[in-house]
């Protein structure tokens, strides 16, 4: 799940990255309301984690912004204020959770799953293909009932795939969903990683139990989630 994040305090920036990252989230940060802003409304994200005081662009106007162009992530408005009729404001504006600074990290990461387990994009929280199971909460990808060790990143990219299942999905959706803002498109990293994964997901059982490829190339076109092929 792809995160972005609006913050100019850089010690609060990199607290919160780092402790959704350990979440197995991918986090992205901006540092002022203006480019935020723009990012929020040309790239895909999953959620806007978003401060309500900014350089050149206040929150409240980011998020004005982000609404008008008929952008519907969910935003989680972080703020000094704690003022009732402030608090009222900010769903007014078409906030969808709040959380006053100071603020524990727990908290935080308690209300990010919340808001990303609302019925959008993930309605399980644990998915299924064959034999290959992956767990939203916990992390966790297991083949044939053997636990696999994913990076990060590769972890991402398998969660895309089964929100995508049976679907081609092109390279650049993969580097615009999985991959940082500023990666190189000319970069062979997402076949690398593609690669990595497939080994790890290679199927190990012989004969008629045998399990089954998952993800198949279409030249050309992209990458496909499925049982079949065609």
């Amino acid at each position: 799940m792809k995160i972005l994040l609006i913050e100019d305090e850089q010690e609060i920036a990199s607290f919160v990255k780092k402790g959704l990252e350990k979440e197995m989230y991918l986090v992205e940060i901006e540092k002022d309301g203006e480019e935020g802003s723009f990012k929020a409304r040309t790239s895909s994200y999953d959620l806007i984690i978003l401060d309500y005081v900014l350089p050149k662009l206040n929150g409240n106007l980011v998020l004005k912004e982000i609404r008008e162009d008929n952008n519907h992530t969910p935003v989680l408005f972080l703020t000094i204020k704690k003022e009732l009729n402030f608090k009222k404001e900010c769903f007014e504006m078409g906030a969808d959770d709040y959380l006053p600074k100071p603020f524990l990290l727990d908290e935080l990461i308690f209300r990010v799953k919340a808001l990303l387990n609302r019925p959008k994009k993930i309605k399980e929280n644990v998915l299924k293909i064959d034999n290959l199971i992956l767990d939203c909460v916990s992390g966790t990808v297991k083949r044939e009932n053997k636990e696999l060790y994913l990076t990060k990143k590769e972890f991402s990219l398998l969660e895309f795939f089964f929100l995508n299942r049976d679907r081609i999905v092109s390279r650049s959706q993969i580097l615009e969903n999985v991959w940082d803002y500023n990666a190189d498109p000319f970069s062979n990293s997402i076949e690398t990683h593609i690669a990595s994964l497939r080994k790890k997901l290679k199927p190990r059982r012989l004969a008629k139990n045998k399990s089954r490829e998952l993800i198949h190339t279409f030249s050309g076109r992209g990458y496909k989630m499925s049982v079949n092929k065609y």
